[in-house]
């Protein structure tokens, strides 16, 4: 909950991170910084930055800072959401992002990289793009027009836009139930999660698109569809960047897309592994509370990500901005940021090992509680017939 404190301390509040969210916007500057530390050093191997800042430095930065679980006083809610500094530091990201996605372009159409080198540039593009559908995230659950069209933006670079129905009016709906494709299940790894949950996603987006369009009375093939056209302005930023540099840069667009989704569906992954609703006596399944995500105060990795990880209040309150996400005592906790924490589930074994531990304490020891992969289910029932699972 809001931390409780006199109304007189609660008006001199200040947001502590307040100019610290600025360091998010380090992200999509990384193919930036990948060509600069190259020609500083000399060095190739910095085409490869992004994964090296994400997944190294990131995690050890998250180990050294630790956490902070503090929340804003409940009396500066309105004022902080309010705030539009805080909007303009997610605005910021997309400017970033195009250009840095130009650059890269302008890099490999010149053909002096290696092969390697060209994949290393295409994997720190690629970071950019994941992170940019976190950004699409925190812009498209907003009601200003403004937001939501930068969302779909953002989503462009990774072939994502779907993303920007299935996730508002499917996964908020069915999240930590069986009949979400983006709630991974106990036992199953994440590579059987992936092609599960963006196959799934694609399918979903659809089904919910076309059932509001027949609803209001317009042709599902048509320029009303927000699937079709988000694949639309994708496919023009595609097309516009090979028509400028060439066909030569079209494998390393289709790459740095393909890594980019494949981070976002990392982190939902993690976001709610094992986690399941009750239903309820009239079949319906329970409200979505804190305890149905994973949640994580890590704070350089959630400065990073405009606190995604405070996942718990995102899903109870999805209208809520991140600078006024809560921690809940309630919520399970990851043991690290997502940094580390995608890197685990890139290993199915290390993941088993230390977040099974975790969920069945989480349900108090019995499996029974949590959503389970089916072969899982089965070994489960096996082993304890006659109990209802």
């Amino acid at each position: 909950m809001a931390e409780q404190f006199p109304d007189g301390d609660a008006l001199r509040w200040r947001d502590p991170k307040r100019h610290l969210w600025l360091l998010a916007l380090a992200v999509p500057t990384l193919p930036f910084q990948a060509g600069l530390l190259t020609r500083v050093s000399g060095l190739e191997i910095f085409w490869w930055w992004g994964p090296f800042f994400a997944f190294v430095l990131v995690p050890l930065f998250d180990h050294v800072t630790g956490t902070d679980s503090a929340n804003p006083p409940e009396a500066v809610m309105k004022r902080l959401e309010a705030d539009h500094y805080y909007r303009w530091c997610t605005y910021l990201y997309l400017p970033l992002q195009f250009g840095a996605l130009v650059w890269a372009c302008g890099v490999w159409s010149r053909g002096g990289l290696s092969l390697a080198d060209g994949l290393g540039l295409a994997a720190t593009t690629g970071v950019v793009a994941g992170v940019a559908i976190n950004t699409a995230h925190e812009l498209g659950h907003k009601r200003q027009q403004l937001e939501r069209r930068l969302s779909r933006m953002a989503l462009a670079q990774s072939w994502y836009g779907h993303f920007y129905v299935e996730h508002n009016h499917g996964h908020h709906v069915r999240v930590a139930t069986p009949e979400d494709p983006a709630s991974s299940r106990m036992g199953e790894s994440f590579y059987r999660f992936l092609p599960r949950t963006v196959v799934g996603s694609v399918r979903s987006a659809w089904h919910l698109e076309s059932r509001r369009l027949t609803r209001r009375g317009h042709r599902v093939w048509g320029r009303h569809n927000d699937v079709l056209t988000a694949w639309a302005i994708s496919a023009a930023l595609f097309g516009a960047l090979t028509a400028v540099f060439g066909w030569v840069v079209l494998p390393y667009l289709v790459l740095q897309a393909v890594l980019g989704f494949c981070l976002l569906e990392t982190v939902n992954y993690v976001e709610h592994y094992g986690l399941l609703r009750n239903r309820r006596p009239d079949g319906r399944y329970e409200r979505v509370a804190p305890r149905h995500s994973w949640n994580s105060n890590n704070t350089i990795s959630n400065l990073f990500l405009f606190q995604l990880q405070r996942h718990s209040d995102h899903h109870a309150n999805p209208l809520r901005r991140y600078q006024t996400l809560r921690h809940f005592d309630e919520a399970p906790q990851l043991p690290s940021g997502y940094a580390t924490m995608i890197v685990l589930a890139w290993v199915p074994p290390l993941w088993r090992r230390v977040m099974d531990s975790r969920l069945l304490a989480h349900h108090a020891g019995d499996a029974g509680r949590a959503n389970l992969h089916p072969a899982a289910r089965e070994r489960l029932t096996a082993a304890h017939p006659g109990e209802p699972r």
